[in-house]
Parts: C-alpha cells; structure tokens; sequence
C-alpha cells in the first residue's frame, strides 16, 4: 500500500445503588492484590511526565499554565490538562507516589522504589527521529540510561538480590513510534525511496530489539502503548483539511503500525522465555469515543481545549499558548492541545487497558491480568 506524503503534515509530537456499588468493590479487591512493584516507562510525550522539562534547547517543553491546570502538583511537564495514562495506571496497581522523571536530579535513592519514567517528548524509536524539536532523548538512549544509571543503582539498594528477581515484580511500558511517522517519515527525513511498509517494518524490528535488551537485563513483564490516531488531532487536520475531518494517509500508517505491533506480542515471546507482553490499543479507544462521543461522556471531538501556540507568531501549532486560554468544561473534550489528549481521555484508556476483556482493546489479556503473572 504505497501512501502520497502531505506536504504540510507538520506534526510535532506527539480516557439503585447497589449495582454501582458492586463493581466499586471488585476493582478495588483487584488494586489490592496486584503483584506489581512499580514500573519503568519508555516513549514519547504520551507517557512523558517531565523528562524534557531539564533538556537544554528542547522545544518539547509543556511546563508552563495551561498544562497541569488539573494536576494536583501544577504544570510538571506532563503534555495534558491532568494526570497521563502513567500516572492513572500507577493509582490502579497501587503504586505510592507518582513515578519520577529520571531526568530529575533528585531521582535517586529511595525514589526508585516505584521505577523511573524514561520518556522524552518528541523522540521515537529510530535514533534520528526528533531532531526537529531540538534536544530530545530517543528510545535507544532511554534504554541505555536504565541500563547504565538507574539499573546499578537500584541492585545497590537491594543487595542480595539478583536483577531478574527485582525486575519480575516491574512493569516495562512502551509507549513510542508517533513521533516516527509525524517528525520523521511524513517530514521526508527518511530515504524518499523507502515504502510506508518497509518505513513501518523497520520500526518494529527496532522496537523488537530494543524490547530483547531490556529482556536480556532482566524485564518479563511489558506494556506496549498502540500509537493514538494522530490524523484525528486537531493539529492535523489544521495542517492537511480532508472532507472526513481526519487524515487518513497519517491514520492508515498508524493503523499499519498497530497492527504490526500487535503481531509482534506472539512474535517475540518465544525469544524472551518466560516474559509476557500486553498490547493496549489507544488507537481503537480513543477512535470509538470520536465515533460515538455522547455515549462515552464526551462533546467535543474535533477542538482542542487550550488555545494553540500560532507558528505564525513563533509557536509551533501543536501546543498550547503559554498562559493562553483555556476551556473551562476540559472533560468534555478529546484533545487539550493540538495533538495530545485530556485527562478525561487518559482515564478511559487507563481503565481499558487494566481491566477490559476485550482483545480489541487489549491483546492477549489486560494488565491486572498481567500483574498476576
């Protein structure tokens, strides 16, 4: 399937009583029981919780009002009005504080008990990939600062201990692969010759190698994030206008990826004897809720709910203005900026990804499932 490139995408990075009451109860006997100790998070801006805000000469920087406007500690450089799917994730397996930014100088110590948050906004799984927002810090380097910083760090604090006993008891999450398409092959970085297939297989078998090494230091436990359906973004469709509202060349090859990454959770699990994977599809949650938003609490699917930095006066159009405006029913709506979603958003994918029992939504079964193991 040969895809023609927009050549304005500019795309920069990238939830009676009684019957109530009841199911309350069991997915509090569920957070209850869960095995998991903490988790070490890998990706882009979707799972960032403020890595980049200590990144000089980055402009994947949101820490500034509005963001953070509903999270309880203000603007921490979380791309959204409140808490992203790592932090609502954290609440469900119980975890005692939010997961700390590793970019942080005071993540150390005790700080570790519940992993480290080695995201970057606007990086991607291929080296090069966010290069136009300035410094940011890739999959590959992610991985390689657990490996040489937080790794050695955390076998001190638990001497006695070998790190495949420790690191069973964390979940893996990745969350990249956005920034790939919308800051890399869309912008005609990549060979102008190479297909939006082979562009895609080259990513998961990135992803894959990336996924051994951290099987290889002791990972069994992964959550790999589907990448959301950006040519919905109000970013995007600002950018290429379609009669449907969104861009279905930018869809498609998302859609391509998904597919492939959830291929790859049968795939690779032979190689990583004893490990098990959970693929969350964000892409097909937030796609229902854009197909039948009344039913899912939502109202507007097409705005976003900050006003947008214009590049006409030196912002980038994905962002939110700093100290811009801001709507007040936040919600109520899918995307606070031009590409990143509401906390709203981010509490319905978090409670899919923990607890549906639906394939379709996560693959082969759900994290509190995962947590188990």
């Amino acid at each position: 399937m040969s895809q023609t490139r927009p050549q304005n995408l500019t795309l920069l990075c990238l939830f009676l009583f009684f019957p109530l009451i009841s199911p309350c109860i069991a997915i509090q006997q569920q957070n209850d029981n869960t095995k998991i100790k903490g988790m070490f998070v890998f990706g882009s801006s979707l799972v960032d919780n403020g890595n980049n805000n200590f990144l000089s000469n980055s402009i994947a920087k949101v820490n500034y009002f509005p963001y953070g406007i509903d999270f309880p500690l203000g603007p921490s450089g979380r791309f959204t009005n409140g808490k992203n799917v790592i932090d609502l994730l954290g609440q469900k397996l119980n975890l005692s504080d939010y997961i700390p930014p590793f970019s942080d100088p005071s993540t150390n110590g005790s700080k570790l008990v519940n992993g480290v948050n080695f995201a970057s906004g606007g990086s991607g799984i291929l080296d090069d990939t966010g290069a136009l927002a300035g410094n940011v810090t890739s999959l590959n380097q992610q991985i390689r600062n657990f490996e040489d910083y937080t790794l050695p760090e955390l076998m001190e604090m638990e001497l006695g201990s070998k790190s495949k006993e420790i690191l069973a008891q964390f979940l893996f999450l990745v969350g990249s692969g956005g920034n790939d398409y919308s800051l890399n092959y869309f912008m005609g970085l990549s060979n102008s010759n190479t297909s939006i297939e082979v562009f895609t297989a080259n990513l998961i078998s990135n992803l894959a190698h990336h996924l051994m090494r951290l099987y290889n230091l002791g990972a069994s436990k992964f959550v790999l994030m589907a990448i959301n359906p950006n040519g919905c973004s109000p970013m995007a469709k600002a950018r290429v206008p379609t009669q449907d509202g969104c861009i279905q060349t930018l869809n498609r090859a998302v859609h391509m990826f998904n597919a492939e990454l959830r291929n790859l959770v049968d795939a690779i699990r032979p190689q990583m004897p004893g490990s098990n994977l959970v693929f969350v599809n964000s892409y097909k949650v937030i796609m229902d809720i854009i197909k039948h938003p009344i039913s899912k609490g939502f109202v507007d699917v097409k705005n976003s709910c900050c006003e947008i930095s214009k590049i006409s006066e030196g912002g980038n159009g994905v962002l939110c203005k700093r100290e811009g405006s801001i709507c007040e029913n936040r919600d109520e709506y899918v995307f606070f900026d031009g590409l990143h979603p509401t906390q709203a958003v981010n509490v319905v994918i978090a409670n899919k990804a923990f607890a549906s029992e639906f394939q379709a939504e996560v693959y082969p079964f759900n994290i509190y499932n995962l947590s188990q193991m």
